[in-house]
């Protein structure tokens, strides 16, 4: 059996906020929890007040070929995000071995190897630099806000930028945005080493309003695994 996702799992979002899980259609346990499958459900208690993590919708990266009733099981490695588009953070306990499979096994045949992609499962590390920096709209300094991000991974597949402000506003910034600048551009993501430079002008950071805004740096291994750097903005007179 892979290593499907049941309703037992440690689920949370990047605030500490765990997750409950609803299965839309609860007919399959492992270790006494429900096995889920995409489309599933679940709600975050994320105390995260600037704008919390509320929910999210599980989605398969179609990885293994295991379906519960005609819907793609989902695995634990399963890259998923909350409604604000963070990552989720999952564990599961269930006595089960990953022989996840991209297609069907013949009835009487072994599941061939994983490819090397398929058997990591060391999450990616990431750091930023600074992890924190202060603004001041009396000066307007500094006068471009500039952070660098590092995500390592064997087997990359794609990265993720999201800024979410002070007064609670939250953007995609992965492929650039008005008013600021990310070098490269784009999520895609090639080489084990990512470095990431996001630069922010005065004017920008000044409408974020007063109090701390964040840029979260998601990156995400081809088998689904994530991992995030985080960085703080805080405006003050």
């Amino acid at each position: 059996m892979p290593l499907v996702l049941t309703t037992n799992a440690l689920v949370q979002c990047v605030h500490g906020g765990p997750g409950t899980t609803t299965p839309i259609n609860p007919i399959w346990t492992v270790n006494g929890g429900f096995v889920t499958a995409e489309g599933d459900t679940g709600v975050l208690a994320c105390p995260f007040i600037l704008l919390p993590c509320v929910g999210y919708t599980l989605k398969s990266m179609h990885l293994n070929a295991t379906q519960r009733a005609g819907q793609q099981a989902i695995l634990v490695t399963d890259f998923q995000q909350s409604f604000t588009g963070l990552p989720l953070l999952i564990q599961d306990f269930h006595e089960t071995y990953d022989n996840s499979t991209p297609a069907p096994v013949p009835s009487g045949q072994v599941p061939p190897p994983p490819s090397p992609a398929m058997a990591d499962l060391i999450s990616p590390t990431g750091s930023a630099v600074p992890t924190s920096t202060s603004f001041s709209t009396t000066t307007m300094l500094p006068s471009v806000v500039v952070f660098s991000f590092t995500m390592v991974t064997d087997h990359p597949m794609m990265w993720t930028l999201r800024l979410i402000t002070a007064t609670g506003l939250n953007f995609d910034i992965t492929s650039g945005f008005p008013g600021l600048t990310v070098t490269p551009s784009g999520g895609d993501w090639t080489s084990p080493l990512l470095s990431v430079e996001v630069s922010i002008p005065a004017p920008m950071v000044a409408t974020f309003g007063a109090g701390a805004s964040y840029l979260y740096l998601t990156g995400v291994s081809q088998r689904g695994l994530n991992g995030f750097a985080k960085a703080t903005i805080t405006v003050g007179p």
